[in-house]
């Protein structure tokens, strides 16, 4: 399914490839190639949510969960990297063109925990 994108959309170009974010924050990778900050697109990737009740735990109620399609990732396009969720990632296998930001034991950290830059990006199996 095509996706409309917004003419305007924001991008950032690094080593000869045009990266869109399609998650809502700035990603930021370090490398020893250099520095790149990827601004949102203003287009979010998401996988569709099918909840379904599953009744109550000591009276919590609690729903079973399945993912359906992705939403809003646009077709392949030669020179492009599309910037995803792990989720989103993990739902568009097969996809050459699509990669989530690793925020595993590589990721940069302030003293809070929170993920200041990630030094690689992650790629969907087959």
């Amino acid at each position: 399914m095509a996706v409309k994108m917004n003419k305007e959309i924001n991008f950032s170009n690094f080593g000869g490839v045009r990266f869109i974010n399609l998650t809502p924050h700035e990603i930021k990778i370090i490398t020893e190639g250099g520095e790149l900050s990827i601004p949102p697109s203003g287009t979010i990737a998401r996988v569709k949510t099918i909840e379904r009740d599953a009744g109550t735990l000591a009276g919590i109620p609690v729903v079973s969960r399945q993912f359906g399609e992705v939403e809003n990732l646009p077709d392949p396009e030669e020179g492009i990297a599309y910037i995803v969720s792990a989720l989103v990632l993990e739902a568009a296998k097969g996809r050459d063109d699509v990669y989530a930001p690793d925020t595993g034991p590589t990721a940069i950290r302030n003293e809070s925990g929170q993920i200041m830059a990630v030094t690689r990006l992650i790629k969907a199996g087959n």
